[in-house]
């Protein structure tokens, strides 16, 4: 009766052993979000501050609840991730190919490398007024607002993770008769890949909060737009809820680029230790 009750408590303590580290860190992560709950609700329920700057957290609850049922936040989110990544993939599509002729064509560096050094601290939100003259404050604007703002950051990336090949590399493909073409695609891109989808990994985030800034200047529908209606209104909860709704938009957001990455560089070292 003992061997057949530790034979069957033995896939049990495997599951365990297997699923364990995994199940502590989520514990781990999720611990921090716990404790922002647990102290604004604490505040709510002592009113330790005024409701009206710090919301009960069951109003924002039931706010959010009234978002999803009643498809505001899809509607809104929607608009909003489809603006900023139209913006992120104009941005790629600009960036990644720019970047890579910087580190390889020395003439486009010496043209490019001044403008990305200065483009880069300044800050992009400065052009919105410029943008919305050119191109009106409808959604082409707040897409090139976000590429303007973002593609500085592909630009780095790309050139750094080219430049950061290492040479032997290269030499020992040519030696073995590859061409040009065959480096590039076969050696330097792949060598390149881990820093300029880590460039990628920086500049969705930063897409997304220059995307809602604009809409929040500029007004028109998505979640920035939402809750400017909402400040406009003095809804402190309603405000809440759309902060709320925008840091989950861009977790799953972040979620997804780390998700790619691991699909993307399933052959690389750093994805073979996890």
């Amino acid at each position: 009766m003992t061997g057949e009750a530790t034979l069957a408590r033995l896939p049990r303590r495997a599951r365990w052993s297997r699923h364990g580290p995994w199940l502590r860190m989520a514990a781990l992560r999720a611990s921090g979000i716990i404790g922002v709950l647990v102290a604004w609700a604490i505040v709510g329920q002592f009113g330790l501050v005024r409701p009206f700057l710090v919301p009960p957290l069951p109003a924002v609850v039931a706010q959010l609840g009234t978002d999803l049922l009643s498809g505001g936040f899809a509607t809104s989110a929607a608009l909003t991730l489809y603006r900023a990544l139209a913006g992120f993939a104009l941005a790629c599509a600009i960036g990644i190919p720019l970047g890579i002729l910087i580190s390889r064509r020395r003439l486009v560096g010496w043209f490019v490398t001044p403008i990305v050094s200065v483009g880069f601290p300044t800050p992009t939100l400065a052009f919105l007024p410029i943008f919305m003259l050119w191109f009106g404050v409808f959604d082409l604007s707040k897409i090139v607002m976000t590429a303007f703002s973002t593609v500085f950051t592909v630009i780095a990336a790309a050139d750094a993770g080219t430049r950061g090949v290492e040479r032997h590399l290269v030499w020992s493909a040519e030696s073995l008769g590859a061409g040009r073409t065959a480096v590039f695609f076969e050696v330097m891109l792949p060598a390149a890949l881990p820093q300029i989808l880590t460039g990628l990994q920086v500049a969705l985030p930063l897409a997304l909060i220059v995307e809602v800034a604009s809409e929040m200047l500029m007004g028109g529908d998505g979640l920035g737009g939402r809750m400017l209606q909402a400040e406009n209104y003095a809804d402190s909860v309603g405000v809440y809820a759309g902060i709320v709704e925008l840091a989950a938009v861009g977790a799953i957001a972040v979620a997804g680029m780390a998700r790619l990455r691991q699909r993307l560089l399933r052959w690389h070292a750093e994805t073979a230790a996890r």
